[in-house]
């Protein structure tokens, strides 16, 4: 494979992962598109044409030529300068490296991935959130991230990999879409009834077995391990973490238990307040199980995977 068939096979099984469905994300897409069709010619200029393809805006090629044929890859959840470093080394060290990829996003795929919260309006929506409540909250929390986002220093890595020509691609949202869809599925079939049977589900996964033994365990934010479950939203996909307030109406809804990466402490606070049970179940390896998803698809094509920058790497492959 070469680097612009990995990018199009990860941007493809993220939108099949998607939890919003394929149908609402294609739709999207063609809204773009027309939107593009009635820009200026000057506008156009400055139209990232990788949005017609991709709804991802985190999720781009970010070095190196496309057409390059991929052998092996350096994979992390954080790429810096280091990592690139890394990646030369290992070559003079005899494993040369095709391509690195990072999960969390760099470059301009960073300065805009504040974009793909609005997928987060759709997945409010879809479990019972007027749309309107959605993206009524969903809009300054948008604009706070951006505001953050603005003056970062996005090309640090992505300088580093165009001076040591080291080709360099990141890929966020469809890794986090996989691990979302991949979770929830388990916790409708398997149908937990408390928060212990919660954490025994995801303590079977490999790569939350692993981040235990790294002392990173899944965790009860809020709530204890005998209480109930009841409906679960796994809240792992849409860029960063939402709007506070979005807290009240997934009680309104019937949500019970959220299980996520993360959780701020005023989101924890709020999740207390409305009486909704909060599972942490690792931010290293939540991430780690997205990306293991798309990359056993790597695999299977005879790329070998090398893991760094807290990446836990398990094939299913081999199971």
């Amino acid at each position: 494979m070469n680097i612009r068939e990995i990018y199009e096979l990860f941007v493809d099984l993220g939108m099949k992962n998607d939890p919003r469905g394929w149908d609402k994300v294609q739709e999207i897409l063609e809204r773009t598109r027309k939107d593009y069709e009635k820009l200026s010619d000057k506008e156009k200029e400055k139209f990232d044409l990788e949005k017609l393809r991709n709804p991802y805006a985190d999720t781009r090629i970010l070095n190196g030529d496309s057409n390059k044929e991929v052998k092996r890859v350096l994979v992390g959840i954080d790429i810096d300068t280091s990592e690139i470093l890394l990646a030369k080394e290992l070559g003079r060290n005899g494993k040369e490296i095709d391509l690195v990829i990072s999960h969390h996003p760099a470059g301009y795929a960073y300065a805009n991935f504040y974009e793909v919260m609005h997928l987060q309006e759709d997945l409010l929506a879809k479990i019972g959130v007027p749309i309107n409540y959605a993206e009524g909250v969903l809009y300054p929390r948008i604009s706070e991230v951006e505001r953050k986002v603005m003056p970062a220093n996005h090309n640090k890595s992505v300088d580093a990999a165009r001076l040591l020509e080291v080709p360099f691609m990141c890929c966020h949202t469809p890794a986090d879409n996989c691990v979302a869809t991949y979770l929830q599925k388990i916790f409708d079939v398997k149908t937990p009834y408390n928060l212990q049977e919660v954490i025994e589900l995801l303590e079977d996964i490999p790569e939350y077995r692993e981040a235990s033994k790294r002392n990173n365990p899944p965790k009860i934010l809020v709530g204890n391990p005998k209480n109930r479950a009841g409906k679960i939203f796994v809240d792992m996909t849409g860029g960063t973490e939402g709007p506070v307030e979005v807290i009240s109406k997934l009680a309104e809804v019937g949500v019970g238990t959220i299980v996520g990466m993360h959780m701020s402490e005023e989101h924890r606070k709020e999740a207390e307040k409305h009486h909704i049970n909060v599972v942490i179940a690792g931010h290293m390896a939540s991430d780690s199980l997205g990306m293991n998803i798309l990359l056993d698809n790597l695999e299977l094509k005879g790329i070998e995977i090398l893991n760094c920058s807290g990446f836990i790497r398990v094939s299913r492959m081999r199971e």
